[in-house]
């Protein structure tokens, strides 16, 4: 065993509080048309104007899974 003092494991930055946690999850709703999800189809809660891929919650679960998984 080492003689050093055991440091302290604060974490490196914290995030601020938020009155609803699930809230912070969730991008804000507009009331336009959602876009589409480009794996399944299914409407998600992005605006139809959202640049970039858009994936459902599902589909965006699944997609990290692959990529954590591809070694």
């Amino acid at each position: 065993m080492s003689d050093e003092p055991a440091r302290d494991l604060a974490p490196v930055c914290e995030l601020a509080p938020t009155a609803d946690p699930e809230a912070a999850l969730i991008p804000a709703t507009d009331p336009g048309p959602r876009a589409d999800c480009v794996q399944c189809g299914e409407p998600t809660e992005y605006p139809a104007d959202q640049p970039g891929v858009t994936l459902c919650p599902v589909c965006a679960w699944q997609e990290a899974q692959r990529i954590a998984c591809s070694g």
